[in-house]
């Protein structure tokens, strides 16, 4: 034989056993999945709840018009540190002014009119006083010649003229008293017709004050929606007035977050809070929750839900207010916010990666057991009741955990999560090597299957298409 066709032989020889050995290789590795692993342990675990918002004062005026009228003057800036009765703004005044000075006339001329009228009403009450001397002197006399004339001392014409002025000076007492009557009333009209001048003097001056614009609060000026020569329109009905400006008191200041209504239970009043100020990098402030909110807000309207009729089944928040304990000097309504509130905290608690989880069906989890036992006489397709049906279809929640070179399937209890780990309250005991992925294993891993691990950094084509 040459050595031509012993090296060919050898070739071939060599071949062979290369393919064999790739065949058992492969037969070896045909239904076994890679998996990355990690193992229970106990540690500190806080559950928090994160959510955006934007940094608003506890306390502040919105500046609406009151009157119309011109602006003429901005005292202020945005900025500006103000107090309580400060001037902000002030409109043309003229003819408010105008009207004041014409009624504060009207005032004098009516207070006039009253002094005049009391000083008649007294004059009359004289006149009744002497007209009822007058008659009382007539009644003394009438009387008296009665007696007279019965014993003839008088004549009758003398009689008549007792009679008649007694009679005369009744008629004067009964004209004095209405004259009287007259000039209480006139009295009163003047009075009263005082007390509407005055009454629309006041009318007048708040037309006027609503041309001045005073700060309601002490805080600062944080916007100034107009510019001098603008006009200003008061509110009718349901429309309110030009917007002027605000005012905030930045002594308080409350982070304002919406909540995403699955993690709203979970918050509570009083629950600690981390805030990060996007204006301010790198530094985080401590607050706590002052309020949560209960009424469901739309996250593409920001409309309350009571607010429109729409049946819709889009996304919903509720508005949650955290205040904070030191806020920096620096610190400016509407800066965006994100909140991370501590709902829960627990120490020496049995963790795992959350990503360890995994939700297997009950059907899919009976299948596994039948096949470990090796029973292939059970038809699993065979007809049950429609509780029975229902029951396989329902999911458990559970880890697949090592056991030698296969994964075990095994139903948890959680309780906690935190941002990256959630407690486990049964199920594993601490030291238990669990599979963390990959997410693609764990998403088609099956109960029982036989897995080989690989903890090696995974590439980094193979992390995007992950």
């Amino acid at each position: 034989m040459t050595t031509g066709k012993k090296i060919a032989i050898g070739a071939g020889v060599a071949v062979v056993l290369g393919m064999i050995l790739w065949a058992s290789v492969y037969q070896a590795n045909k239904d076994v999945t890679a998996v990355q692993t990690g193992s229970t342990k106990r540690g500190d675990l806080t559950s928090v709840v994160t959510a955006s918002g934007e940094v608003r004062p506890l306390t502040y005026s919105n500046i609406l018009g009151e009157g119309i009228g011109k602006i003429t003057q901005i005292v202020v800036k945005e900025g500006d540190h103000v107090h309580k009765g400060d001037v902000l703004l002030k409109l043309e005044s003229i003819q408010p002014a105008a009207d004041v000075d014409a009624q504060q006339a009207g005032i004098e001329s009516a207070e006039s009119a009253v002094q005049a009228s009391e000083a008649n009403f007294k004059s009359s009450q004289a006149t009744v006083a002497q007209r009822q001397a007058d008659l009382e002197k007539a009644k003394f006399d009438w009387e008296r010649s009665q007696k007279l004339y019965q014993e003839q001392l008088i004549s009758k014409q003398d009689y008549d003229g007792q009679k008649a002025a007694f009679d005369g000076a009744s008629a004067g007492v009964d004209a004095s008293k209405a004259q009287l009557a007259q000039s209480r009333a006139t009295l009163e009209e003047a009075r009263h017709g005082l007390d509407q001048t005055r009454a629309v003097l006041v009318h007048e001056k708040d037309v006027l004050r609503k041309t001045t614009y005073t700060a309601p609060i002490d805080g600062i000026v944080s916007y100034i929606a107009v510019r001098v020569g603008e006009n200003v329109v008061p509110g009718i009905q349901n429309a309110t007035g030009s917007y002027l400006m605000t005012i905030s008191d930045m002594s308080v200041v409350t982070a304002e977050v919406k909540v995403d209504e699955t993690d709203i239970v979970n918050v509570r009043n009083a629950e600690e809070a981390d805030i990060k100020i996007d204006a301010i990098p790198g530094k985080t402030f401590t607050g706590h929750v002052t309020e949560v909110g209960d009424q469901a807000i739309l996250r593409s309207s920001g409309l309350a839900t009571t607010q429109t009729t729409a049946n819709t089944q889009e996304a919903r928040d509720f508005k949650v207010v955290v205040r904070l304990d030191n806020p920096p000097d620096n610190l400016r309504p509407g800066l965006s916010v994100t909140a991370t509130i501590k709902t829960a905290s627990k120490n020496g608690v049995l963790t795992i990666p959350i990503q360890a989880l995994a939700m297997r069906s009950k059907r899919a989890l009976d299948e596994a057991a039948l096949k470990s036992k090796g029973d292939s006489s059970v038809t699993l397709a065979a007809t049950r009741p429609d509780n029975s049906a229902a029951a396989d279809k329902q999911d458990i929640q559970g880890v697949f955990v090592l056991r030698g070179k296969k994964a075990e399937f095994v139903p948890v209890q959680t309780g906690i999560s935190g941002v990256t780990d959630i407690e486990i309250v049964s199920g594993l005991k601490e030291g238990d090597q669990i599979v963390t992925g990959s997410y693609k294993a764990l998403r088609t891993l099956r109960p029982g299957a036989n897995v080989k691990v690989d903890n090696s950094e995974p590439k980094r084509d193979e992390q995007q298409n992950s």
